[in-house]
């Protein structure tokens, strides 16, 4: 089915009967998906309601327009009218990471403030990162680990007090599945736990599966979207694709994420921005991942080994802000339907 033809049945479909899915299962919208649409919160909480989901996913705080109490409350209150959860996270807590915004304060500062805002807002947790796989570079990344591991144990009595968890999540190939295993383990798994991604994986050299077999005993909530993969003269390619397009079983990893991680938000995380090379046929790639394994990496290449190039359809709309929110549905439908069938 190509997208002219999904967008057609899709609009055909009432949301009404769209929203008929498992309802055990929490449906939600990472707004990061709508990162180009400029709305105010009021304006993604209402395109959120329109398509059925349960949860909203604040990702990061320029989506909350400002972290003001009196914003927040309005945020809170509109959202309860539309039967909505809300959740809510922010950037960089690595003081040692290139993300890190040291402008906005000291990484203590900064998630203590983001764990206020969450208990104003009505959110269980604030969703975090450490870095990106720029952090592997010279690295090692067990020294960012470290400097996280710290950040969240100083403001551990602030987060238990107010009931706020913190959801670290496996970011833009920052770490390894096991890698952030040790990082919520060494914090404390009492109050930190992970913000689970599905195409994250794929940019540290890891089996999406994988990750979710180490890490959901510590899942607060997930990021989930389907990816592409396959084999080039440098070593394997990666590509983010819409539900159901990509070649890593996507289907397979939801049904398993709902049930490891039953009660736990699905929410759709669309991000479409082409190919990405990973050239681990020079040595030198190597050097940011010298403790991967080797079984682990063998699993990465089954992956790429039954992928072939992903040729995307031309869109019919040459406007961004438009893409985005088709790519988002199409996905959004497609998991419905896959929800429908448990």
């Amino acid at each position: 089915m190509n997208r002219r033809e999904f967008v057609a049945l899709a609009a055909a479909t009432p949301l009404t009967a769209m929203s008929r899915a498992n309802s055990s299962v929490r449906l939600g919208i990472d707004i990061f998906s709508l990162r180009s649409q400029k709305w105010t919160p009021f304006q993604y909480l209402d395109y959120c309601a329109g398509l059925h989901v349960q949860v909203v996913h604040f990702s990061e705080t320029r989506f909350l327009g400002s972290l003001d109490a009196a914003n927040l409350l309005k945020v809170r209150e509109h959202a309860a009218n539309l039967g909505i959860q809300l959740e809510i996270g922010m950037k960089s807590i690595c003081p040692s990471s290139k993300m890190f915004d040291a402008s906005l304060g000291s990484a203590e500062q900064q998630l203590t403030q983001m764990i206020e805002a969450a208990k104003i807002i009505g959110s269980p947790i604030v969703r975090a990162v450490l870095g990106s796989a720029d952090d592997r570079k010279p690295g090692p990344i067990e020294v960012h680990i470290e400097d996280t591991v710290r950040v969240l144990r100083s403001v551990r009595s602030k987060a238990t007090g107010e009931g706020i968890k913190i959801a670290i999540e496996n970011h833009a190939g920052d770490m390894q599945a096991r890698e952030l295993k040790t990082l919520i383990e060494g914090a404390g798994v009492d109050f930190v736990g992970v913000c689970l991604d599905s195409g994250n994986p794929l940019w540290t050299l890891e089996d999406p599966h994988l990750t979710l077999e180490v890490l959901h005993p510590y899942a607060l909530t997930s990021h989930v979207r389907d990816s592409a993969v396959w084999k080039v003269p440098q070593g394997a390619a990666v590509t983010w694709v819409q539900m159901g397009r990509g070649n890593v079983d996507i289907d397979s990893y939801v049904r398993k994420y709902l049930e490891l991680c039953p009660g736990k938000a699905l929410s759709m995380e669309s991000i479409l921005l082409g190919p990405r090379i990973f050239p681990f046929r020079d040595r030198a790639f190597w050097d940011p991942y010298r403790q991967a394994l080797a079984w682990e990496f063998e699993r990465y290449m089954e992956i790429a080994d039954r992928g072939k190039p992903y040729q995307e359809e031309p869109w019919e709309s040459g406007n961004e802000a438009e893409r985005e929110r088709q790519a988002l549905e199409e996905s959004l439908a497609y998991t419905k339907k896959l929800v429908d069938t448990l």
